[in-house]
């Protein structure tokens, strides 16, 4: 095995760190190419200087994570506030 001799063990979570953000930006550019309403890759939407489609500019920017969000509280870790902020 040539890659364990050059790779020390105190590398990988510096790997790990570095795919998950490498995957990000991949995951969030080819979202952006294919779904964005505001780039257009083809000829015939490049013709047009503005496009009007605010129908699918709302569905881009409100999306399931979004919506799935806005039902939530605003709270990183519910349990620590509520024992914290708790008045008894």
């Amino acid at each position: 095995m040539a890659a364990g001799r050059w790779i020390r063990p105190e590398v990988y979570p510096l790997m790990a760190a570095m795919t998950f953000v490498t995957s990000m930006c991949v995951f969030q550019l080819t979202r952006n190419m294919l779904l964005n309403p505001d780039v257009r890759i083809n000829k015939a939407h490049r013709k047009t200087a503005v496009l009007e489609n605010e129908e699918e500019g709302e569905k881009y920017a409100q999306h399931g994570l979004r919506k799935f969000l806005r039902t939530r509280r605003p709270e990183i870790m519910p349990t620590l506030n509520h024992i914290f902020s708790d008045p008894e």
